[in-house]
């Protein structure tokens, strides 16, 4: 039976295989560049340099993000609700995912395919930000109960 505990096992399973491909990504970049723009149809020939500050900028926020995450998923396995360290995580992960769509946005001046990026990577932003917002107010709520048991 699937429940919460193999729930956060998976998003942790996850998160591992997010870190294995995002460290492939950025080792073998000058490598992925130079395939992407022998294998593309479009004329980007003279763009790698670009790409490759694309890829080395994002992963700045990438690292930022999977550090949050990570950091949120241990204290969910450990039942750790509606604390203030949760709200933080997941401010970082909004600012994280907002930073990434910046980043694709101005990449999208010389490959503006990178605005399929930047668009779902803000829209998530916004949506954790939201996720974020309720649970400052449940940290709040929570505090109260504490006050009044």
């Amino acid at each position: 039976m699937w429940n919460g505990d193999k729930s956060v096992w998976l998003s942790q399973v996850c998160l591992v295989l997010f870190a294995v491909a995002l460290l492939a990504v950025v080792a073998f970049a000058p490598r992925v560049v130079e395939w992407f723009v022998r294998f593309s149809r479009a004329e980007i020939a003279g763009t790698e340099r670009f790409f490759l500050a694309t890829i080395y900028a994002g992963a700045v926020p990438a690292v930022v993000l999977w550090h949050s995450l990570s950091s949120l998923l241990l204290r969910v396995a450990k039942k750790q609700m509606f604390c203030a360290e949760n709200v933080a995580s997941l401010r970082r992960i909004s600012w994280s995912c907002i930073m990434g769509a910046f980043i694709c946005i101005v990449s999208a001046s010389y490959y503006l395919p990178w605005l399929m990026v930047a668009l779902p990577a803000a829209f998530v932003g916004l949506i954790v930000r939201v996720v974020k917002n309720v649970f400052a107010l449940g940290v709040l709520l929570q505090a109260e109960a504490d006050l009044t048991v």
